[in-house]
């Protein structure tokens, strides 16, 4: 992630994960919703800002987890690269969206509990026959162009 710009996102799930296949890895998706919260000194009363949303990608072995473990409503926080991505709508307008590339994924337990299953770890053989052992998630990281 070097020369990239990086975001942690602390906010609220707006629906429940999907995931798709992307030239055969599985890419889960799903909405962060973020609103801000100041304290307004002369009212004395906490004043809810904009609430902002963020779509978030998660690949392989992440976007299979985010699919078991979060429903919608659940508070998460989100680690990952910024994403632009320029598209055009049905109206023919060019449209930038910022989407956040998911490194890391999980409930925000400031919020509430959690219970953490451990994934099984990966097996693989290699060409001599013998059974190696990746540690969980390995090679997970990024993504090739989809």
């Amino acid at each position: 992630m070097l020369n990239e710009t990086t975001v942690t996102l602390q906010g609220w799930l707006g629906g429940d994960v999907t995931v798709r296949d992307a030239a055969g890895s599985a890419v889960a998706s799903f909405r962060v919703a973020t609103t801000p919260r100041r304290f307004h000194r002369g009212t004395g009363e906490w004043v809810d800002g904009v609430t902002q949303w963020y779509t978030v990608n998660a690949w392989r072995t992440l976007a299979q987890t985010c699919a078991s473990s979060l429903r919608r409503g659940d508070p998460v926080v989100v680690h990952g690269r910024l994403l632009p991505r320029v598209w055009t709508n049905q109206a023919g307008v060019e449209v930038t969206t910022i989407e956040v590339d998911a490194v890391l994924v999980g409930h925000d337990l400031t919020r509430g509990t959690s219970v953490f299953t451990r994934t099984p770890r990966q097996r693989s053989t290699d060409p001599a026959g013998t059974v190696a052992q990746e540690a969980p998630g390995a090679g997970d990281v990024g993504h090739a162009a989809a």
